[in-house]
């Protein structure tokens, strides 16, 4: 009986050492992926370029992380050039440049907005919600009342949201 305990627990070690060998080389080769890694939803990436000093940005991307988003931050004190290279207009600049799913959003512009954004894949460049709204995400803990939000493409603006 001892015999039969040794050698199924040497042979449950075996395949044990395998399966975390092979786990830890395919963790080790950046090239390729493990099987169960899980990807993110574009949709659900956000970068933000935002200057290092606006509190309003990491409360706002802090918002973003609580509706299931996953932010990179990038510190730019020329975000509004940024912006205004990607197509925001000068006038209707919010006080951050995000990136999501293709699209640019400017501003403080609500999860609701976005996710209208990437479900209906409007032909526009992005959106901007322009200034500091106090009632906005990022100024207040959640959306409140209404805001306006425009759509910006080579053509021209037009809102797009007003809720």
């Amino acid at each position: 009986m001892n015999k039969t305990c040794v050698l199924a627990s040497l042979a449950a070690a075996t395949i044990a050492g395998g399966i975390g060998f092979a786990t830890l080389s395919a963790a080790e080769d950046p090239g390729q992926a493990p099987a169960a890694a899980v990807q993110t939803d574009p949709a659900k990436q956000v970068t933000i370029w935002r200057d290092p000093g606006c509190g309003c940005c990491d409360t706002y991307a802090d918002y973003l992380e609580r509706h299931g988003y996953e932010v990179t931050r990038i510190d730019d004190r020329d975000f509004d050039k940024t912006s205004v290279s990607v197509g925001v207009p000068r006038e209707g600049l919010g006080c951050h440049l995000a990136k999501v799913d293709g699209y640019f959003v400017s501003g403080l512009v609500p999860v609701e907005i976005i996710e209208r954004l990437v479900t209906e894949r409007p032909e526009i460049a992005g959106i901007t919600l322009p200034g500091m709204p106090s009632n906005a995400p990022g100024m207040a803990h959640e959306k409140s009342g209404t805001l306006k939000t425009y759509a910006f493409e080579e053509g021209g603006i037009a809102v797009y949201a007003d809720e």
